[in-house]
């Protein structure tokens, strides 16, 4: 169910703890990018993402081409070739996933979906931004990812749901390095999987004010024969006094 104060007070946390508001990407970075006619920019003069994103597309279902059936909408996938290079062994368990994929798909128990597949689960995510850090507030379960620039991986092994992300700029782009996941969490509802030695390379670029190219790219030696990787758009949600909300799952009840 929804609740509007849990979600809100989260996000209002975050930006208390960063000194920064708590108004979507509608506001002063879009009011400036629109006098400028670029995209927004912080005013270290990089490129703000800040606001409130939403992926519009299926891949949370199946991130590769799918057709409709009964609970899933049928659509277009982002994986680039639409081709996933399982290792036969993980291929095997792929399937397998698949045929119980009611049951076992980790969000249908309303575990964290790990990364990337929070980036594009059907929810709205806000994106707070500062010189040195990024948080971004999800609402499907009160997720939070902790973005860190300039800064090394913690030392491992370390098996966490949402990994250990550092940034780098490249030029406008803001490059995400993130390792020490656990091996619990899956990139879809179709069973697509992955070890605890994935290794994600995720880049953000404007396309313009409003949209975000989002890519990553998968590697994961243990069940992939060679690196892959997922494209799509991020859109601002622009409406007045968007909030992100809760979005509190129930565990699905196997009695």
């Amino acid at each position: 169910m929804r609740n509007r104060v849990g979600g809100s007070i989260v996000a209002a946390a975050v930006a208390v703890i960063l000194g920064i508001g708590t108004s979507p990407a509608s506001g002063q970075g879009t009011a400036a990018a629109a006098q400028a006619g670029t995209v927004p920019r912080a005013p270290d003069g990089k490129p703000d993402f800040s606001g409130i994103w939403q992926a519009m597309s299926s891949a949370s279902w199946n991130i590769l081409d799918h057709a409709a059936e009964k609970g899933v909408p049928g659509g277009q996938g982002i994986v680039e070739g639409n081709e996933i290079p399982y290792l036969p062994g993980a291929l095997a368990k792929k399937d397998e996933n698949y045929k119980n994929r009611v049951t076992a798909d980790p969000v249908a128990k309303c575990y964290l979906p790990g990364v990337p597949r929070i980036m594009y689960m059907p929810f709205p995510f806000q994106i707070f931004q500062t010189s040195n850090y990024i948080a971004m507030v999800f609402e499907f379960v009160h997720a939070v990812r902790h973005v860190y620039f300039n800064s090394k991986h913690l030392d491992g092994p370390i098996e966490w749901w949402m990994g250990d992300s550092r940034a780098r700029w490249d030029g406008d782009t803001l490059v995400v390095d993130a390792i020490h996941f656990n091996a619990d969490t899956w990139f879809d509802s179709a069973g697509n999987h992955h070890s605890e030695a994935l290794h994600l390379v995720e880049r953000y670029s404007f396309i313009d004010r409003d949209h975000i190219n989002y890519e990553v790219t998968v590697e994961d030696p243990k069940t992939f024969s060679r690196p892959w990787k997922m494209t799509m758009p991020l859109y601002r949600r622009v409406e007045r006094n968007l909030q992100i909300l809760d979005y509190e799952c129930h565990a699905f009840d196997e009695r």
